[in-house]
């Protein structure tokens, strides 16, 4: 094994960089080193290196929380993986013991941190995680389709939240991957009808194949017109997977319905009349990345029920990390796989 490695590193407001580093090394009991096969770019990346940022990271840590790998390396305390075994990543982790721990509340420890937001992630060759964040998967599942399995648990975190009985009405705001997979289960769950919205024309298309019956870009057509029409009184559920779309979800939902906010963005701000929300009995709850959520990720993806490798446009190299971000920002791109398991080799 090589000593030295290349690295996505965030350096700061809206810098990033590759550098070499120190291949990593066990360091606790339950420590695992993984070779990395994959890393997904996620929109919180995106956030991270905006300016301002609209999601906070810290400084000198290599990035990358949406990652498959292969043991390498076990600690004298992990008993259930062994070298060569494939896993994914549950990024989040969390303490056990705190306040919110012991309620059940693990996505709100007071100790929460991530790997590849706070702690070294997996835009490397190499990363070190603790055993209890890993979760094997089928070694002949496509690496595509693998991917999603980070990503797809938190949504999965919000679908529970929205409640959708089969034959109800669905708007999803926003069509990158969190809205297209919201938009695959709600389909699998037997969903009436589904409206998908963005302005970028290229994820309108892929929204389509993601099993919407509608796609609506706001900049050419009245949405709120477009929902009603097809609905008669407004959507069932309407997701936010923007993370500032909060007015506009309430003007959408019927009376009665729910408002899932699951997007995140730090800076957004939204000037709501709560009378709305009160006079029309609406149900708005936040989804923030789930619980107890990978093992039923994992299943979907294995059995096939949900089948998101049609949204990997693009498969690239560590060194064209930059490539990646450009083509997601512009959204030219839906999924950007960043594909590291030939690095070393």
């Amino acid at each position: 094994m090589a000593e030295r490695m290349p690295a996505v590193v965030f350096q700061g407001e809206g810098r990033w960089a590759v550098e070499e580093r120190p291949v990593p090394r066990l360091r606790n009991p339950d420590d695992v080193l993984l070779q990395v096969e994959a890393c997904g770019i996620c929109g919180t990346d995106l956030h991270i290196l905006e300016v301002p940022p609209g999601h906070p990271a810290t400084p000198g840590v290599i990035l990358g929380h949406e990652v498959i790998g292969r043991v390498v390396e076990v600690g004298p305390a992990v008993t259930h993986l062994r070298p060569g075994d494939r896993v994914a990543i549950a990024p989040n982790l969390y303490c056990g013991v705190c306040a919110f721990c012991q309620r059940g509340l693990y996505n709100h420890c007071e100790r929460f941190t991530t790997l590849g937001i706070f702690l070294d992630g997996g835009l490397a060759p190499y990363e070190i995680a603790p055993a209890r964040a890993l979760f094997p998967i089928s070694p002949e599942m496509p690496l595509e389709r693998a991917i999603f399995t980070e990503v797809l648990s938190t949504v999965v975190g919000g679908t529970l939240q929205a409640r959708l009985h089969p034959g109800e009405h669905a708007v999803v705001l926003g069509c990158g991957p969190v809205g297209l997979l919201f938009l695959q289960i709600f389909r699998a769950s037997g969903a009436g009808t589904l409206v998908a919205a963005d302005i970028a024309p290229f994820r309108l298309s892929f929204a389509q194949r993601a099993g919407a019956d509608l796609v609506v870009n706001p900049r050419e057509e009245d949405l709120e017109a477009v929902v009603r029409k097809a609905t008669g009184i407004g959507a069932d559920v309407v997701v936010d997977a923007v993370g500032s779309l909060l007015a506009t979800a309430l003007r959408l939902a019927r009376p009665g319905g729910t408002v899932v906010l699951f997007g995140m963005n730090a800076q957004a701000r939204a000037e709501i009349a709560q009378y709305e929300i009160t006079r029309r009995e609406l149900r708005v709850v936040g989804s923030y990345v789930g619980r107890h959520t990978f093992p039923l990720a994992i299943q979907m993806l294995e059995r096939g029920v949900i089948q998101p490798e049609v949204f990997v446009t693009h498969r690239l190299p560590l060194d064209r990390f930059g490539e990646g971000l450009e083509h997601l920002r512009r959204g030219e791109a839906v999924k950007v796989m960043m594909v590291l398991k030939d690095v070393l080799e």
